[in-house]
């Protein structure tokens, strides 16, 4: 067997909640693998990842940025992504590609809302991944507490293989529980010693919990730990690496990468713990994972247009990928030319003549491939599931100041949401307005901001709009719809009996047949449940779309030349929009858990306001002097509560929220 080049290939995301450092993680990581030679700050605006102008003023991450840097001989892609909740479907994608991942937590804030949401998301992906508990240097910050919010709220096995050295000001150093050395920081880079006398009993005692906790994990470490009462330092590294690959376990590390602390070790476990492209699954039905040599098997995961054309992002999984070649995008079954293909560098590229399995680039030429396409070799044809795409939650009209502007802003509306599949552009049926729909307020304003900016576009924004459910309270039963049509020549002819009741959970739409003796054959089965999914794009209170809703097909008929699955699917749909306007339905209203964490003096100004907003407290704490609310408000409610909470908290106080889903709407 040949060997693998992209066993030195380390493809991983930067995950966390805003504010936690992700971006000035990435920052470190890039100076000290020599990638740039000057610190980049978030406050200054001076970030290599944040390079959008939107980015450097608001301050925090819109867009998933790839970077590359090379540490002991091994190339890191490193992506940085937002931690802002209305920017999730940011990092939804990039998971799809990423091998691996760094989670960032706060050392005194521990895991915050969005920590956990991006940590759900990587779960789902099956993405092995390493813990930063980042800001030591602050004042309450908490190594223990962190990973004991790790173990809690995320429900992880973490096992941290640091001890810090010096407490919240006084952090210098960590201690490599794993090596048994210290590593501090004096201000003239990473110095390794023996570990200081006045920690030895403790740097003791938490290596022998560690190796304890991975015996328990790991068959040959217990094998070893039985036969020699510990574990040499080779067979526990061996056992952390193999417990994260598979999932089971989370490395968690600590420093200050604002101070230039920890960032080192952080690499080092990065290395020696995320996995290479050949260490994930197979794809693509190949024998081996990221074989160079196989047929070409590549995803695109990000569109963006830049002045000089449009790039299209995509992640190499089996074969190579070259200028010149002619790849299929298997969404739409034509083939595009690959032009020029570009190692990306933040707002930076430099071409290379080939990628290989593992690898993740930018490539020039396709003009309609959209993110989630599969792209392969025209002789070897391969679908690859897509990034799932979140449905939006708020919406707002936009219209051209100028007449003249119409054209151009329907061109930037369309580019917008080519590059970001979370944004949906549609024309109100009732009013005849552009309607743009997204993930959050933030994130329409950010759209509408570069429709401004990129475009040079005057536009007019209407007031944010929610988007509402429709939901069943109590159906019906045996209702009968017969569809017939007789036009001339072949009719059409189905008879169907449905029944219709609320589905419990958070399922939208469950569909079951109980017709027997084949009065309604298998396919006209499947065409009646088609007919019902379109049904449920627009239910009768208001035209919003109907989910919660359980579907039984009872009986039904056929005719033996009229009846077809088109008759069927036209009677599934007219035969449930009949069993809805029957039935009791009620409104939804999407719902987000809201965090405000403020003084203690403000509590009850909030407390009141979050009332009046028909918010519901589920939670309230005093956490490092300050108190933190939780809340479950209607979405609707939200906007513009930034503006009001620094009013009623003089500017101090600061809340982050993320989707709770829908709830019953109250009058």
């Amino acid at each position: 067997m040949r060997s693998l080049p992209n066993l030195r290939v380390r493809n991983l995301g930067i995950l966390a909640h805003v504010d936690a450092g992700k971006t000035t993680v990435t920052e470190r990581i890039l100076f000290l693998t020599g990638a740039v030679h000057k610190r980049g700050e978030v406050h200054d605006g001076t970030t290599v990842t944040d390079f959008d102008p939107q980015e450097r003023e608001r301050g925090i991450t819109i867009s998933s940025a790839a970077v590359s840097a090379s540490w002991d001989g091994h190339r890191l892609a490193v992506v940085d992504t937002p931690g802002h909740v209305d920017f999730s479907d940011e990092v939804e994608r990039a998971l799809r590609v990423l091998d691996g991942a760094v989670a960032v937590f706060d050392a005194v804030a521990g895991v915050e809302p969005q920590s956990e949401t991006v940590w759900r998301q990587a779960d789902r992906h099956g993405v092995p991944r390493i813990a930063f508990v980042n800001k030591m240097d602050r004042a309450g910050a908490d190594l223990d507490a962190t990973v004991a919010a790790i173990r809690a709220r995320l429900g992880a096995v973490a096992l941290p293989v640091q001890l810090p050295v010096g407490r919240e000001d006084g952090f210098r150093g960590v201690v490599d529980l794993v090596r048994m050395r210290a590593y501090v920081w004096d201000g003239g880079g990473r110095v390794e010693t023996e570990v200081p006398a006045r920690l030895r009993e403790e740097a003791l005692r938490r290596r022998r919990d560690l190796e304890e906790r991975v015996a328990e994990l790991h068959p040959d470490a217990l094998e070893e730990f039985c036969a020699d009462g510990a574990l040499s330092d080779g067979t526990l590294a061996r056992a952390l690496r193999a417990l994260t690959l598979a999932g089971t376990a989370v490395v968690v590390l600590c420093g200050s990468a604002y101070r230039d602390r920890g960032v080192e070790p952080l690499l080092d476990a990065i290395v020696a713990y995320l996995p290479a492209p050949a260490d994930r699954p197979p794809v693509g039905g190949g024998e081996r994972a990221a074989d160079p040599h196989a047929p070409l098997v590549a995803l695109a995961f990000k569109v963006h247009a830049t002045p000089t054309g449009r790039m299209t992002y995509v992640r190499v999984y089996e074969g190579a990928l070259s200028k010149g070649d002619t790849v299929l995008d298997t969404a739409t079954g034509r083939t595009e030319r690959i032009s020029r293909v570009l190692r990306v560098q933040a707002d930076r590229t430099a071409e290379v003549s080939v990628a290989l399995a593992g690898d993740i680039v930018a490539v020039v030429g396709p003009k309609t491939v959209r993110a989630g396409a599969t792209l392969c070799a025209p002789h070897a044809p391969v679908v690859l599931e897509p990034p799932v795409t979140a449905a939006p939650v708020v919406s707002v009209a936009v219209e051209a100041r100028r007449s003249t502007d119409t054209g151009r802003l329907a061109a930037g509306l369309a580019r917008l949401a080519e590059e970001d599949p979370s944004l949906v552009v549609r024309t109100d049926p009732e009013t005849g307005q552009t309607v743009l729909s997204g993930l959050g307020e933030l994130h329409l304003e950010v759209a509408v901001e570069r429709l401004r900016r990129d475009r040079d576009l005057e536009v007019t924004v209407g007031r944010p709009q929610v988007a509402y459910r429709e939901t069943v309270v109590r159906g019906v039963t045996g209702l009968l719809h017969r569809h017939v049509k007789q036009d001339g020549g072949a009719g059409q002819f189905a008879h169907v009996v449905l029944n219709v009741a609320p589905l419990g959970g958070e399922e939208e739409f469950a569909f079951t047949s109980t017709v027997t003796g084949g009065r309604v054959p298998q396919e006209y089965v499947r065409a009646v449940e088609a007919g019902c999914r379109d049904a449920l794009a627009d239910g009768p209170l208001g035209g919003h779309p109907v989910t919660g809703v359980r579907v039984t097909l009872t009986d039904g008929a056929t005719h033996p030349k009229d009846s077809s699955e088109l008759a069927f699917r036209t009677a599934g749909r007219s035969a449930l929009r009949e069993a809805l306007r029957a039935s009791v339905l009620t409104l939804l209203e999407p719902v987000a858990e809201v965090t405000v964490t403020v003084p203690a003096e403000s509590v009850g100004a909030v407390l009141g306001d979050l009332a009046a907003r028909r918010g519901r407290i589920t939670d309230s704490r005093v956490r490092g002097g300050t108190s933190v609310v939780t809340a479950t408000v209607p979405l609707a409610e939200l906007f513009g509560y930034a503006t009001r909470l620094r009013g009623r908290t003089q500017g101090r106080g600061t809340f982050t929220t993320r989707p709770a889903g829908y709830e019953p709407l109250k009058a």
